[in-house]
Formats: C-alpha cells, sequence, structure tokens
C-alpha cells in the first residue's frame, strides 16, 4: 500500500512539474500577444486601451493579462503569472515585440523616413475619383446594408470598417464607433496578398524568377534547394508548419518568441516533395519577405522600392508595415492601412494589376495570381484565396480574396466590377460574419 502511495505521489508530483512547464511555455506567448496587439492597436491605430482589452484581448489566458501602457515611452508591458513581455512603438517602424534587447538599444535604429514621397502618394491616381456615398442608386441600397452590418451586427461579427467600391467609385462607406477613414488598421494575413504584389513587381522589373529554386544558403544542402517563390506562394513548399493559433503552434512561437521569423521558418525540414502538398502557413510569407529583402543592397533600398513602387502610386500615404527583431516586415501578418488603402490594393488586382493608365504588375500576373495550387482543392491561388471550389455558395465562382485572422477581408468581383473590404474583430468560432449572406446582399444591391 506504501509503495503504492509512492507510486501516485511521484505520478502527481510528475503531472504538475510537466504542467508547470507547458504553461511557462505558454507564457511568452501569451503575454507576447497581448503585449503586441496591444500596443499597435493604441498607438498605430489610435484606439482606447479600454476598448481594445474589452475586446481584442478578451479571450482564452489573454483576458488575464495585467497590461500597462507607458504613453510617454510608448511601451506595452504585459504580464501573466511570472512572465513578461515588453512591446515598443517607433515612428514608421510601428510597434515591435522587445525579445533579446532592451527599448532604448531598439531606438537606435532609426526609420529612413526619406524612403517615402508623400507628394506622390498624395497625388493619388484614379483611385481617389470617388462616386460620394448617397449620390447614387446603388449608393442607396447600400446604406441600409452597411448600418445593419456595422451599427446593428445582423451579419454577425464586430466589424470596424466597411467600404465597398464599384467600378473604382465609393458606393459604400461606413465605421464603427471610434473609427473613421484615417484610421490604419491591422491586415493580419491580408497581409501575404501585398506580398504578392511585391514579388510580381520585381518579376516586371527583372529582379526574379519565380519558378527558379531559392538561392537560400540554409536550403543548399537537402532536398528543400529545390524550392522556388512559386511552391511558396502556393503554400505547397512542402515544409513542416502548424498554422494551430492554440498553444504553442509554430505560428505562435514565430510571431512571439522568434527574433527572425522568417529564419525560424526556413529552418523546417521538408515533409513533402515541393509543390505537391498544400498546406497553410504563416511562415512561408515571412521566408518569402526576407527573401524579398536580401535582393537588395541595403534595408534602404528595400523599404525606398516597397513604398515608392507600390504604396504611393496607390495613393497609400505612410503605410506601417511592422518588422520583426531582425529588420524583416512581418509579411505574414503585420501590414496597417487604412480601409480605403487597401480597396485601393483590390481595386488594383480588379484592373489587372493596372493603377489608372500605369501598369504596375506584370501582364497576366492577377491571372496567375488566380491560378489555383495543384493540391489546394481550387480554394487557393498565389498568396490569395478563391472561390473557385464555391466556398461561398451564393456568391460568383470567379470571386478572389486577402484574408485575414479575426475577419479582415478584401473580396474581388470581377464579373460585378465590386471591391470589398472589411475590417474588425470577429474571430472564429463565436463570433465570425455570415460573409456568404453579406457579400450576397451587397452584389444583389449593386446589380442593376
Amino acid at each position: 500500500m506504501k509503495r503504492l502511495l509512492r507510486y501516485v505521489a511521484v505520478v502527481f508530483i510528475l503531472a504538475i512539474l510537466g504542467g508547470c512547464i507547458y504553461i511557462n511555455s505558454l507564457l511568452p506567448i501569451i503575454t507576447g500577444y497581448a503585449a503586441k496587439n496591444l500596443a499597435s492597436a493604441v498607438f498605430v491605430s489610435g484606439r482606447e486601451a479600454e476598448d481594445v482589452e474589452a475586446l481584442d484581448l478578451n479571450f482564452s489566458f489573454i483576458r488575464f493579462t495585467s497590461n500597462t501602457v507607458d504613453y510617454e515611452k510608448k511601451t506595452v508591458t504585459s504580464r501573466f503569472l511570472w512572465n513578461k513581455s515588453t512591446a515598443v512603438y517607433r515612428e514608421g517602424y510601428g510597434v515591435t515585440l522587445l525579445i533579446g534587447t532592451t527599448a532604448d538599444e531598439l531606438r537606435l535604429q532609426r526609420f529612413p523616413f526619406d524612403v517615402f514621397d508623400d507628394t506622390l502618394a498624395e497625388q493619388d491616381s484614379s483611385f481617389r475619383t470617388q462616386l460620394p456615398v448617397g449620390d447614387s442608386v446603388i449608393a442607396k441600397r447600400l446604406a441600409p446594408i452597411a448600418k445593419a452590418f456595422v451599427s446593428e451586427r445582423a451579419y454577425h461579427g464586430h466589424p470596424f470598417a466597411f467600404v465597398v467600391l464599384q467600378k473604382g467609385s465609393v458606393v459604400a462607406e461606413c465605421y464603427d464607433k471610434g473609427i473613421d477613414s484615417d484610421t490604419k488598421l491591422l491586415s493580419w494575413s491580408m497581409a501575404k496578398s501585398f506580398a504578392n504584389a511585391l514579388i510580381g513587381m520585381m518579376v516586371k522589373d527583372s529582379l526574379l524568377d519565380i519558378h527558379a529554386p531559392m538561392d537560400i544558403p540554409e536550403w543548399q544542402g537537402d532536398g528543400r534547394k529545390a524550392i522556388t517563390l512559386h511552391d511558396l506562394m502556393q503554400m505547397q513548399s512542402g515544409l513542416a508548419w502548424n498554422e494551430d493559433y492554440g498553444a504553442r503552434s509554430d505560428v505562435n512561437i514565430m510571431l512571439h518568441c522568434e527574433r527572425d521569423m522568417g529564419l525560424f521558418a526556413l529552418s523546417k525540414p521538408l515533409e513533402y516533395a515541393p509543390g505537391t502538398h498544400w498546406q497553410y502557413s504563416s511562415g512561408t510569407t515571412n521566408i518569402v519577405m526576407r527573401y524579398l529583402r536580401s535582393r537588395f543592397t541595403s534595408d534602404e533600398a528595400f523599404l525606398r522600392y516597397m513604398h515608392l513602387r507600390l504604396f504611393a502610386p496607390l495613393g497609400i500615404v505612410r503605410p506601417i508595415f511592422e518588422q520583426d527583431m531582425s529588420g524583416t516586415s512581418v509579411g505574414s501578418s503585420y501590414l496597417y492601412a487604412t480601409a480605403m488603402d487597401f480597396a485601393r490594393f483590390g481595386q488594383m488586382y480588379l484592373d489587372d494589376g493596372c493603377i489608372g493608365n500605369k501598369r504596375i504588375l506584370p501582364a497576366e500576373w492577377v491571372d496567375y495570381t488566380r491560378k489555383s495550387a495543384s493540391d489546394s482543392g481550387d480554394h487557393y491561388g498565389a498568396f490569395f484565396w478563391l472561390n473557385r471550389n464555391g466556398h461561398f455558395p451564393d456568391v460568383p465562382k470567379d470571386m478572389y480574396y486577402c484574408d485575414g485572422h479575426d475577419g479582415q477581408d478584401i473580396f474581388i468581383f470581377p464579373s460585378h466590377q465590386v471591391v470589398v473590404v472589411i475590417l474588425g474583430f470577429s474571430p472564429k468560432p463565436d463570433n465570425v460574419i455570415d460573409f456568404n449572406a453579406l457579400l450576397r446582399d451587397i452584389l444583389n444591391a449593386t446589380s442593376s
């Protein structure tokens, strides 16, 4: 009997120790998520900290963090149990989660503001030609839908911003309380589609061959050396990856524990032959952004290319593309721009990669983007999602879209010449937006 009791006691102690070790491994993710997202919401989006804690951070263990916002130093420190994380805001860079350094050391890096050309951006293009909301039959049809969606939550979710373009003109624009047309909001995975545009521009400039094996040093000694940008863009790299947002998954470790997110992702082993197996991976986009950065002589040159060749022609004034500790823009997740900025981006794809009469992306690049990845079941192209499999049954199958965590979307409808932008906090499964019904009603309202 004593032996049995000793055995039970040992098992009990080991279970407690194992639980503590596991919880300890989760703490940097819990506090890191809270600090990073609260800091960006406050210092980039200009939202009230209390509102962010009550909505965006009110789930799982995240809701139990104790958060301190220092408005003078522009930092957020989040604590839970015996762990704490700090995120720092820097002008131009946005927010970075501190890993292995201090805020003062991080601030020694200054953003090269001369990469911006505000004059060029503010000149705009045909994208600012807008139909005033309410001055058209279609706008009048959409007004009650916008109100029902944003103010009354008739389609569920918690939207912050809602914009509809038809033929390049604004026919609906609506914002939640505390949000307006100047508020820069988080893209989450919609940023992946901006990586698609950057790659397209570099292909047009003969800087990249998406079908050639990538010269990544860490891959040269094994089967990973065959991976191409095309494989990465179609989420068919074959690299091992866990995108589960619960617990200690690869994506959570990458975003909250790694100084160099792209290096973490590219260090994963090969599980499948490149180009044969579809698996959604935020790590792939950070590999891509790290690789694109390496093709330029300096970080400043890369930033200048990105801002002057993509953002400025779109009329996107000083977006925030946050970086990891290594200095690579987090293409998987962390782009901040206004709802109208995201709408202009969608319109560029609707216009076959052109802005007005100026071609930005290569001819046929949009067609390539919309081509189904071989193993995706007609649901994914190249850093864009597709509706060819009828995922949204009541909208056209030619629709393709940028999709971000918690309900960030740019829907593009070639057959209707419509772009729909939705931003907010609408997590699955409890508060997900009824996109099928909403998009169906929008298209019915925009049809003649």
